[in-house]
């Protein structure tokens, strides 16, 4: 698993106990799977397709700083697989691990179409 980006959990991050929201991080998620997904296909037309469970293990606090880390499962044929998991910087305390992340590569229509990529690109 490689860590590629870190927040820095502000007041509009947290949730009505004063932890990280879920909301935020799962967006914050989405976006680096989407980013990290663009750069392994060397492709930018891709959509999420499907999120497995998400498991909240533990949270964060005002102040803290998450790492958000992905790493490729499976290519398919249109699809690509990703899991993830976010972190906190130093204590290195899961905070939220997702097993699968699904993106399809589309054509122009919006439809799935063979990115025809077998490895990471980049």
């Amino acid at each position: 698993m490689r860590f590629f980006s870190r927040k820095l959990i502000k007041p509009q991050d947290l949730n009505a106990h004063g932890t990280l929201f879920g909301g935020s991080v799962l967006a914050w998620i989405d976006e680096e799977a989407a980013i990290y997904v663009i750069c392994q296909l060397g492709k930018s037309n891709i959509a999420t397709k499907f999120m497995s469970e998400i498991d909240f293990v533990s949270s964060a606090e005002l102040g803290d700083i998450i790492e958000i880390g992905m790493e490729t499962v499976n290519f398919g044929k249109s699809s690509i697989t990703v899991k993830c998991e976010v972190r906190h910087k130093f204590t290195k305390a899961t905070i939220i691990r997702i097993e699968k992340i699904v993106f399809v590569h589309l054509d122009e229509e919006g439809r799935p179409t063979p990115h025809n990529i077998n490895k990471p690109v980049n």
